[in-house]
């Protein structure tokens, strides 16, 4: 997604889990590393926003179905929210 948005960076250590236990939990995660210092605030909002999706409600008018959460479309019918 970081990259879709136009921020170039890799991911660290991604299969490093495997070793756990060989090494400290805390050492085995992976870690998103972003090339740009200085769009590493930017990064971070756009991360935040991904992981707290805005919270919506509305009515489907494909079956009249009322949605609530993040989603953009019925969950019972698959129409596409209304713009």
């Amino acid at each position: 997604m970081l990259k879709q948005a136009g921020f170039a960076g890799s991911v660290q250590r991604a299969f490093a889990s495997s070793i756990a236990g060989e090494i400290p939990p805390d050492q085995a995660l992976p870690e998103v590393w972003i090339d740009d210092d200085a769009q590493f605030d930017a990064a971070r909002a756009l991360l935040a926003q991904l992981q707290h999706p805005a919270w919506q409600h509305w009515l489907c008018r494909g079956c009249g179905e009322r949605i609530d959460g993040p989603f953009d479309q019925c969950w019972k019918c698959g129409a596409a929210m209304p713009a």
